[in-house]
């Protein structure tokens, strides 16, 4: 295997349907104090889709260089790289990407980390699947570490405590016809999308201006369900990077449902090559009997379709409908507009600085669920 590795600059990054790994989001990351690095890949390694044929690969890769305190930081890969090695290789093709990376790697940066978007490996195996086809879920660290790291080196490649972005997602299959996309989701969801229409609920898209009003919709989402508040000025950065001479590539909307101007339900949709993800959401305690939420998700679906995009990622579920799960209510209201799920490997980590990552990867074992990425 052979990988080369070039740094340049984040406005060059290539189109991709990952939103998080565009120049976009790399100005996004910018604004939050996040160094992003981009760089060039080129590889002759065999892909999961063509693996009996070597070809000379060029694409590229966005790295958030994160600080933890004056003296160490972390490099944070969000979904990438884009890409997808044969399964055999992935462990080799990851140890190879990371020793070409060290070099353009702060000296105190402790480890690399991939948020990768590949399949699970154990979401192909029939075994890891009960007698009603319902993921049984990954298995302990252990055996994951000892089956990714076939064919490395080193053995180093380390499954992290915590997974930043969302591993397991529904993919709605946007190349059918809408009548044919209704048809495909639970009849609750038809009738409470048509119901929002009946009650005469709007969905329109907001600005930066109207940022408050989405805040104190994700404020009473995270009181109402126990989420951790993030700051106001996360969500800012994200439509302040969207302006004349930002990524043509890339785009993120704010839609906000409402009823005879009371908001209801409000939504941040990123469209990337094709591909449309719903990034954040959040509902009001109040009136929810107007299905606010039901009619911002559907005029998102719709908006994605006319723009060209043929797949939408809901971005973020519970890997299996099981009740104790935090993220059970998101299953249960994505899995309704019908889709499939897809399990991806979450984090991944290279350690760079070993013993200060068994100390930083120790603090880790606390955290819950996803984090904004």
């Amino acid at each position: 295997m052979l990988i080369k590795v070039e740094q340049k600059n984040t406005k060059n990054l290539l189109k991709t349907p990952l939103v998080q790994q565009t120049s976009f989001w790399s100005e996004v990351k910018k604004k939050q104090g996040i160094l992003p690095k981009a760089f060039d890949i080129r590889t002759d390694t065999p892909l999961e889709n063509d693996p009996s044929v070597k070809k000379n690969i060029h694409d590229d890769l966005l790295v958030l260089i994160r600080r933890l305190d004056r003296d160490h930081s972390i490099a944070y890969v969000p979904y990438g790289p884009l890409i997808e090695p044969r399964e055999d290789e992935q462990g080799a093709f990851l140890e190879e990407l990371s020793e070409n990376l060290r070099g353009f790697l702060p000296d105190d940066c402790i480890t690399l980390r991939y948020d990768l978007h590949w399949q699970s490996h154990w979401a192909k195996d029939e075994s890891h699947f009960d007698e009603n086809g319902v993921w049984k879920g990954r298995p302990d660290k252990n055996n994951q570490e000892f089956r990714f790291n076939f064919n490395t080196k080193e053995w180093n490649l380390k499954k992290a405590n915590t997974d930043i972005l969302p591993s397991n997602t529904i993919f709605l299959d946007l190349n059918r016809p809408e009548s044919e996309i209704i048809e495909k989701m639970k009849p609750k969801t038809r009738y409470n999308i048509k119901l929002a229409g009946k009650k005469g609920v709007s969905v329109r898209n907001a600005g930066p201006e109207e940022l408050d009003l989405w805040y104190d919709l994700y404020g009473q989402t995270c009181r109402r369900n126990g989420i951790y508040l993030h700051d106001l000025s996360y969500f800012t950065s994200v439509l302040k990077a969207v302006k004349p001479g930002a990524d043509p590539l890339a785009n993120v909307e704010l839609l906000i449902a409402e009823h005879n101007g009371i908001p209801l339900a409000a939504m941040f949709f990123a469209v990337s090559d094709k591909r449309a993800t719903y990034l954040y959401g959040a509902s009001s305690s109040s009136n929810r009997n107007l299905m606010g939420t039901y009619a911002v998700q559907w005029e998102a679906i719709t908006r994605a379709k006319k723009k060209g995009c043929t797949k939408y990622d809901m971005f973020g579920v519970s890997p299996k409908p099981d009740p104790a799960h935090p993220m059970y209510g998101l299953y249960k209201f994505k899995k309704g507009f019908g889709g499939r799920m897809f399990h991806r490997m979450g984090c991944w980590d290279y350690p760079l600085i070993k013993d200060k990552y068994k100390v930083y990867s120790a603090g880790e074992m606390t955290a819950q669920g996803y984090h904004l990425g």
